[in-house]
């Protein structure tokens, strides 16, 4: 089998295992701010040490873009719409004003 099929198994492997133990709380970080469970751990080392760190660091990359993008999607209108700030200031008057 040829490298890059090897390394292609072992990343599927990875986010399977991901996406499986989806419920458990995740502890490990890796590459661009993914968060996996512990069982994964084993996934993990045979996906970096199989494929170049720069695919690796693309395909996480990817992942977490992909799962970002679903779950804005599947959020039942919470997070759509217009974006409200909290208003901890409030405006001051018009410098002219307060000037007179």
């Amino acid at each position: 089998m040829s490298l890059e099929g090897y390394s292609s198994q072992a990343r599927d492997a990875f986010y399977a295992c991901v996406e499986r133990e989806a419920k458990k709380k995740p502890t490990e970080i890796a590459s661009v701010g993914l968060l996996f469970p512990a069982e994964c751990k084993m996934c993990r080392e045979e996906y970096v040490n199989s494929c170049r760190p720069t695919w690796v660091k693309h395909f996480d990359r990817e992942y977490c873009g992909k799962k970002r993008c679903r779950r804005l999607l599947d959020d039942n209108e919470t997070r759509r719409g217009r974006l409200t700030l909290p208003q901890s200031i409030k405006p001051r008057s018009s410098c002219s004003s307060e000037l007179s």
